[in-house]
């Protein structure tokens, strides 16, 4: 269809407010999408000789404040680019990915006697798989706040552009603020060169914030009878995804992967036994609250003695969620203070209850994600 098209049938059909910092954005991503098929098609008529020679496109850093449609402009440019090579991820789930990637090369490596090279690079092993399988990487809510991660990206970086890959993005912060007061910044500006001069940088200035605007449209907890409270959250759903098709998802970590039921412009939807009933724990429920910006949650019971180890699952995710900023949307058989029918989590469901009434407050739902 094209991106400008897919933007179109989006204004046309009411998802999307008429907004011209938008329609530049998705101009530029239009422009993009064009010029990565003309250099694949040229790249598989030529082989290695316009590798060598022509330049991959620049790819694109689109930068502005929460809930200003950059998560929806970059799900819509990566369903509409007609290239294979393609990879969507969300930056922390890819470091975590990289990080994982590089102690196994490492313990590969030690585990032959043989290997005693001081010029080991786990870093040129790891990337090469990503370079032979990705054109394109698009990277949502790319951050640094993490020294090892602000040391790594100019090693991986100079790596994949040199490789020609494009690299689109999304952030909440410019690239000249990416890694601010971190420690040892001096040593991290030269990726930030690298970064401004591979990628065109675009503030997408909308005027409003949308994403608040859908979720205190109404209610964001829903209480009462399942068959009344589904309808409610069908209704919510529609809201924040415009009505448009979720597909199912999921995420990787450790080496195995989180399914996600349904996923679409930073929202993700779960039953309580999806995320609960399951053997889940802290470190999924961060993946999750790094991937999605609003999740809804259906069918939350009453906990009862029987299920105590989803409770303290219940609670854990909670935490998470408040601590991340994390907006959620769900649907309760019975009221907040009501939860908790168990003596043994009484008191920890105490601090639950005040951070869900917190969280459906106007000021959490108004909060920015924290890093």
């Amino acid at each position: 269809m094209g991106m400008i098209s897919a933007y179109e049938e989006m204004l046309e059909g009411g998802v999307l407010s008429p907004d011209p910092a938008q329609r530049m954005a998705a101009k530029a991503l239009d422009g993009l999408s064009v010029d990565l098929v003309d250099f694949e098609d040229k790249k598989s008529g030529f082989g290695g000789l316009l590798r060598r020679k022509t330049p991959s496109p620049k790819g694109l850093y689109i930068w502005g404040d929460v809930g200003r449609g950059k998560t929806l402009l970059m799900d819509m440019f990566f369903e509409q680019v007609d290239i294979a090579n393609k990879r969507r991820v969300h930056f922390h789930e890819f470091m975590d990915e990289l990080h994982q990637n590089i102690t196994l090369v490492r313990q590969n490596y030690s585990k032959n006697p043989r290997n005693n090279n001081s010029d080991f690079d786990p870093i040129a092993l790891v990337v090469k798989p990503i370079i032979k399988s990705t054109s394109l990487l698009c990277f949502d809510e790319f951050h640094v706040n993490d020294i090892t991660n602000a040391m790594l990206l100019g090693r991986l970086f100079e790596k994949m552009f040199a490789a020609g890959m494009v690299v689109v993005a999304t952030s909440n912060v410019e690239p000249d603020s990416l890694y601010h007061n971190g420690l040892n910044r001096q040593l991290f500006l030269p990726f930030i060169d690298l970064l401004k001069n591979q990628t065109r940088v675009l503030h997408l200035k909308a005027k409003k914030d949308y994403r608040l605007n859908k979720l205190r449209s109404q209610p964001v907890f829903h209480f009462g009878d399942r068959k009344t409270t589904q309808k409610q959250i069908e209704n919510h759903w529609h809201i924040l995804t415009g009505g448009q098709k979720a597909g199912a998802g999921e995420i990787s970590l450790l080496g195995r992967k989180i399914i996600v039921p349904q996923a679409l412009m930073g929202c993700a939807r779960f039953t309580y036994d999806d995320l609960c009933e399951k053997p889940l724990g802290a470190r999924d429920y961060l993946a999750l609250s790094h991937a999605f910006h609003t999740l809804v949650i259906e069918n939350i019971p009453r906990f009862e003695g029987a299920n105590s180890n989803a409770a303290k699952r219940f609670i854990i995710l909670i935490d998470t969620l408040y601590d991340r900023g994390v907006k959620l949307v769900a649907s309760f058989d019975v009221g907040i203070d009501q939860l908790s029918g168990d003596k043994n989590t009484e008191l920890e469901f105490k601090r639950t209850v005040s951070r869900l009434q917190e969280m459906a407050s106007k000021e959490y739902l108004a909060r920015a994600l924290s890093e």
